[in-house]
C-alpha cells in the first residue's frame, strides 16, 4: 500500500480501490472493444493493477466469471478515471458485452 499523503485541508488521502466483477459475458465482441479501448482511458490517471481476472475462488454468494482490483492514490483519483471522457468511451462496451458489478471503496 501506498503512503498516506496529505491532501489540501490538512486531512490524509487514502489509496482507493476500484473493483469490477463480471457476473456474465453477453457479447464477445463488445468486450474485445473494451479491450481495445480501455487502456486509452488510463492515460495521465495515477492507477496501479492489482488483479485482472486471474484465478479466484469466490466464498459466498453466487458464482462469477471474473474480477478486477484497480488501486488510485485517492477516492477522488478513482472518481475522476471512471468519469472520464476516454474511459467512458470504453465503458459503453464492457456494459453491452456483459453484466457487471462495480465499485470504487476508499481503504482504511
Amino acid at each position: 500500500m501506498q503512503n498516506p499523503e496529505k491532501n489540501k485541508k490538512g486531512k490524509t488521502n487514502m489509496p482507493a480501490y476500484v473493483v469490477f466483477i463480471r457476473e456474465q459475458s453477453t457479447d464477445q465482441t463488445e468486450l474485445q472493444l473494451y479491450s481495445e479501448l480501455a487502456p486509452a482511458g488510463l492515460a495521465g490517471h495515477s492507477v496501479k493493477p492489482l488483479a485482472m481476472y486471474g484465478a479466484y475462488q469466490v466464498l459466498e454468494g453466487p458464482d462469477i466469471e471474473g474480477l478486477a482490483i484497480l488501486e488510485f492514490p485517492t477516492f477522488e483519483e478513482a472518481q475522476a478515471w471512471y468519469f472520464s471522457p476516454a474511459y467512458q468511451k470504453a465503458l459503453k462496451h464492457r456494459l453491452r458485452g456483459g453484466r457487471y458489478l462495480g465499485v470504487i471503496v476508499e481503504s482504511l
